[in-house]
């Protein structure tokens, strides 16, 4: 929409325009006229009179008008271009400002919002631990409940039974007694001796794991110069099933030096993977290693 003011000066500069051609047109007219002064006319015979006008002054003036006109004309459309050009940029800043405080309104409603459904989502947490603490505590105490009747039904009915048949199975249950203690001390006999064999055979079989377990470690030392025979050191390995080495550490008694621990524990590590196949039955996670070393 047009202010009066840019109203105003777009009929200012259409009158100047038209002042402007009016005047043009003035010169032009003026300058094809005759002022000569009027006086009568002779007849000299036949004598032609011509008037030459010079038109290169009247065009030139014309030329300067029309020019005038198209700088002015040219003047007021930038005038108006820049001011069109400063009313749209005041207006897109105008849309920018609001554009940025409806966001910033956005961002506070939407932080507002966040903020409650915060609030009521640990206001609903907590109640609902609050329930779920109550509910357990009910159900606690109703198991509780239930415990302590089941113990006391089955004690009357054991104190019944009892009361009922202690007289009839006095002799059934001396016998019973009896019997039990003859089949208990021949189960502890056959128990006792399975665990014998059973003891003899992880025995021999640990026997064999540990000296298979020297024997790789043993091959996978790189003996220093410093290692003496008479070679003693206790390690603790930690392993899992499988045999695969986790970790290796002088963990006892060592005589030798810090060369030598450090070699012995190198071997474990190069070593990787313990024997495992045939030995699941002693396999244990953590074993205390004795090392040996006599001489070659």
């Amino acid at each position: 929409m047009f202010s009066w003011r840019e109203f105003g000066a777009q009929f200012r500069a259409f009158g100047l325009a038209i002042g402007i051609h009016v005047l043009m047109a003035a010169l032009v007219v003026l300058g094809t006229m005759n002022w000569q002064p009027f006086r009568e006319p002779q007849i000299l015979g036949l004598t032609i009179e011509a008037v030459i006008v010079d038109t290169s002054q009247i065009k030139k003036q014309r030329e300067e008008a029309r020019k005038a006109v198209e700088r002015e004309e040219l003047r007021q459309k930038r005038a108006d271009q820049l001011k069109q050009q400063q009313k749209r940029e005041q207006e897109q800043e105008r849309e920018r400002e609001l554009k940025a405080e409806q966001r910033r309104q956005e961002q506070l409603e939407a932080q507002k919002k966040r903020e409650a459904q915060d609030r009521l989502q640990k206001l609903r947490m907590e109640r609902e631990r609050k329930l779920e603490a109550e509910r357990l505590k009910q159900q606690q105490e109703l198991e509780d409940i239930r415990k302590q009747r089941e113990a006391a039904d089955k004690q009357r009915k054991l104190e019944a039974e009892r009361l009922k048949q202690i007289e009839a199975r006095k002799e059934t249950e001396r016998l019973e007694e009896v019997r039990m203690q003859e089949e208990a001390a021949r189960l502890r006999q056959v128990d006792a001796e399975q665990r014998e064999f059973r003891a003899g055979q992880v025995a021999a079989l640990s026997d064999k794991y540990h000296a298979a377990i020297r024997s790789v470690v043993t091959q996978n030392w790189l003996r220093p110069p410093t290692a003496q025979p008479g070679l003693r050191c206790t390690l603790k390995i930690i392993q899992i099933p499988g045999g695969e080495v986790i970790s290796a550490a002088i963990a006892g008694k060592c005589n030798g030096d810090e060369a030598t621990r450090r070699s012995i524990v190198a071997a474990v590590e190069r070593v990787g993977i313990l024997p495992y196949r045939g030995f699941e039955d002693v396999f244990q996670r953590d074993i205390d290693f004795y090392f040996i070393y006599d001489g070659d």
